[in-house]
């Protein structure tokens, strides 16, 4: 599961030492962006309210809460994948999607887009030019 933003460009002849300032500096915009978006994911799912059933020592999120942490994997594997003009922000661990979307059993507890949506004026503000 991941999160892309994606710019494509078509370069008219003569503009290439702007085009690839501009490039540099976008990549490094899109690279900010992505470091946002996983730290906020990582901070909802590690220091979010948990509300949820008590089992043992862990304490579950409740439905629409960001997931609650046991071991740390699925914070861990969060990643910000640089591409050209592209950056995702990637949940690896194998469960990702049934937490963000929720199954036929489990109401979804999303941690993806709701960081997504926590940065998403400040992404804009830093992708103004």
């Amino acid at each position: 599961m991941s999160v892309k933003v994606k710019v494509t460009q078509q370069n008219p002849n003569g503009f290439n030492k702007y085009t690839k300032s501009f490039e540099r500096k976008l990549q490094q915009t899109l690279n900010a962006a992505g470091n946002l978006v996983q730290r906020s994911a990582k901070e909802s799912i590690l220091t979010g309210p948990k509300s949820g059933a008590r089992r043992g020592r862990h304490t579950a999120s409740a439905p629409g809460q960001p997931p609650a942490s046991d071991t740390g994997f699925l914070a861990n594997h969060i990643f910000v994948v640089q591409k050209k003009l592209e950056v995702d922000v990637e949940s690896r661990a194998d469960y990702s999607k049934f937490l963000e979307f929720g199954t036929a059993k489990m109401r979804a507890r999303p941690f993806m887009f709701p960081a997504l949506e926590k940065n998403r004026n400040k992404i804009r503000r830093m992708l103004k030019l």
